[in-house]
């Protein structure tokens, strides 16, 4: 990682970008300060459209299964209440 002022970052822009497009972070700052993170673009998505589509097909069964248990669940739960009090 480098860090470096922003007249110095203005008049080595390109060589800075270089290093980015290397893996290299670069931080630009004002006064001492952090202003500017430069980051590498990540090439590869961090998850595929495929994990994704897995993903949301596992939380949908898992929903569906919610729902169907607390239906059956809920009608016994009534049902005894019921009888209960009765």
């Amino acid at each position: 990682m480098q860090s470096v002022g922003i007249y110095e970052a203005k008049t080595r822009f390109s060589a800075l970008i270089e290093l980015v497009e290397q893996g290299e972070e670069v931080r630009i700052t004002r006064h001492g300060k952090e202003v500017v993170r430069m980051l590498p673009v990540r090439r590869r998505p961090v998850i595929t459209d495929e994990q994704i589509a897995r993903e949301l097909e596992q939380i949908q069964a898992l929903q569906h299964t919610i729902r169907a248990q607390c239906a059956t669940d809920c009608v016994a739960k009534l049902r005894q209440t019921g009888r209960s009090e009765a």
